[in-house]
């Protein structure tokens, strides 16, 4: 029998697509109030671009009556999904001896949160892009995950974004056009929050659900913060607490509770948005944003490119509030496992520190919370700026030290 319903969802899908750029011209009174939020023909259930989702035709759709949850429809989920540094590594060898020219200040060669190009002695462009499988079932809350992880990378370099691009793979044999336009939704309402428009994208139909961004940003490059440039004495900040890639698996064997999940969903999308401010700290030397490679791998990131070695307090890195008992009881990701072999030699953890332990410090986050390397004089200020945008769970997990590169676990 022939699927009909296919390619009526692939036309629509299409249609907001046409040529790799969304079609419908946005709003011009950008960006306040609810007109300014959405871009570009951003797709909505209720969107002109989508009258016929309420029609009959689509109300006896198969795939909009009865689908598989999203999770059910992908390997991995969230930055759980990224490749594993040390296999990344391997594969990116090869890159490194491109030219580089000047005005690129940021490339691959610390693994940073996004490239960074001089514009000219007062502006450069910042540009990332971040995309995964389903991390939650809801089509919303998936959208805003992954929009806000993909923005937070601009935050991370002390950058303000500008506009996104939407990155949309989708099964369309298994989701109606209803879901995935609740998919673009939640990521369109996570790009309002951060003040920016999606100006654009581009859509595959895939075997995995796939949904991100491409985000850029501008920075003065006099307040640019990178992986790279913590300095001995510095004290090590924590915005946001571990625990996501145990959540998430525990959400997707039906073990996560309704207070965990809104715990869940209430960090992963927070907006990172504090960065510019902490940029703008004359003693903040250093930032990332922790997440697929776990606090452990971003820290050893942050250790190697800056030449120095990192002393983690593990009793004072703050945990969601049912990580360690969801990981005594065995939720703990593949992607752990990957991230710890991953160290090899660069990490070093205490004797006293368990299994659980271990595999929470490589547990991959999703939207995970900014790592800042900051002179001891500005603690007080980086935390109450934290404290100020919401990030009530910050704390002083450590400090940087002399010595071969790498993080001491202890």
């Amino acid at each position: 029998m022939v699927d009909l319903a296919m390619p009526r969802v692939k036309d629509r899908c299409r249609s907001r697509f046409q040529g790799g750029v969304l079609a419908r011209p946005g709003p011009r009174n950008w960006p306040p109030g609810d007109a300014g939020l959405y871009s570009a023909g951003t797709c909505l259930p209720d969107d002109d671009a989508m009258t016929d989702a309420a029609s009959p035709a689509l109300a006896a759709d198969p795939l909009a009556a009865d689908e598989p949850r999203l999770t059910s429809l992908a390997h991995g989920g969230g930055c759980g999904c990224k490749i594993a540094p040390a296999l990344l590594a391997q594969i990116l060898r090869g890159a490194r001896g491109l030219p580089v020219p000047p005005q690129l200040l940021v490339g691959i060669e610390t693994g940073d949160d996004a490239a960074v190009w001089q514009l000219n002695d007062q502006q450069a462009i910042v540009a990332t892009t971040d995309f995964f499988m389903p991390i939650v079932d809801d089509p919303v809350d998936f959208g805003r995950i992954a929009a806000t992880n993909a923005i937070s990378d601009v935050y991370a370099m002390g950058a303000t974004p500008i506009f996104a691009l939407a990155l949309v793979g989708m099964p369309i044999n298994r989701l109606s056009a209803t879901t995935i336009g609740r998919i673009l939704d939640g990521g369109a309402q996570a790009c309002a929050a951060a003040g920016i428009p999606i100006a654009g994208g581009h859509s595959i139909d895939s075997v995995e659900p796939i949904y991100g961004l491409v985000a850029l940003g501008v920075v003065d490059p006099a307040q640019l913060r990178r992986n790279a440039g913590a300095r001995p004495g510095d004290v090590l900040v924590l915005g946001k607490p571990l625990g996501v890639g145990i959540y998430s698996a525990a959400l997707k064997q039906g073990a996560l509770d309704d207070a965990g999940y809104g715990q869940m969903i209430a960090t992963t999308t927070r907006l990172n948005t504090p960065g510019p401010e902490l940029a703008a700290l004359p003693g903040v030397h250093a930032m990332t944003d922790v997440t697929g490679f776990g606090l452990a791998g971003h820290a050893l990131e942050m250790a190697r490119g800056s030449g120095c070695r990192l002393a983690i307090d593990w009793s004072a890195v703050p945990l969601l509030d049912q990580a360690r008992e969801l990981a005594e009881g065995g939720f703990i990701t593949g992607a752990s496992g990957r991230n710890q072999a991953s160290l090899g030699d660069g990490a070093g953890f205490a004797d006293h520190l368990s299994d659980i332990d271990r595999a929470l410090a490589c547990d991959p986050q999703t939207s995970g919370g900014l790592l800042v390397a900051c002179a001891a004089d500005s603690v007080a200020a980086v935390l109450a700026l934290l404290d100020r945008h919401g990030f009530d769970a910050a704390a002083v997990i450590g400090r940087v030290v002399g010595g071969e590169p790498g993080v001491d676990l202890a």
